[in-house]
C-alpha cells in the first residue's frame, strides 16, 4: 500500500524556520571572515568574507534561512541584518515568519517598498 500526498500539499509549508528570541541576541561580526557549519552551507569551503557585499548577502540569507538560533546569534549582527533584510534571498514563508516576530524587519521591508 502506498501513501498519497494530499491535494494542495506544498513541502515548503512544512519547513521549520528557527530564529532567535530577540534581535538583540544577534552579536555577530560586521567585518572579517566567517566560517559556517554544514547546516548553513554544505560546500567544501563554507567561508564568507563580510567585507565583500555579495558574500555578506549570501551569508545572511543562508543563516536566516537555515541557521539555528545559536548560529544566528553568533553570525548575524542586528543592525546589519535590518539593513540587509529587504534584499535577502528568502522564501516568502521564512520572511513572513521572521517579520511577524520582529517589527523592525517588517518596517525595513515597508520602507524599501515605498
Amino acid at each position: 500500500m502506498s501513501a498519497t500526498v494530499p491535494r494542495g500539499f506544498r513541502f515548503e509549508q512544512t519547513i521549520p524556520y528557527d530564529m532567535p528570541e530577540s534581535l538583540s541576541d544577534l552579536h555577530g561580526p560586521t567585518s572579517g571572515v566567517v566560517t559556517v557549519r554544514p547546516r548553513i552551507d554544505t560546500s567544501p569551503d563554507p567561508v564568507y568574507d563580510l567585507d565583500d557585499p555579495s558574500q555578506r548577502w549570501s551569508l545572511y540569507s543562508a543563516t536566516v534561512r537555515d541557521g539555528l538560533p545559536v548560529e544566528q546569534a553568533a553570525i548575524l549582527d542586528r543592525s546589519l541584518l535590518i539593513a540587509l533584510w529587504p534584499d535577502l534571498n528568502l522564501p516568502t514563508r521564512c520572511r513572513t515568519i521572521w517579520e511577524s516576530r520582529f517589527a523592525e524587519l517588517a518596517e525595513a521591508s515597508r520602507q524599501k517598498a515605498s
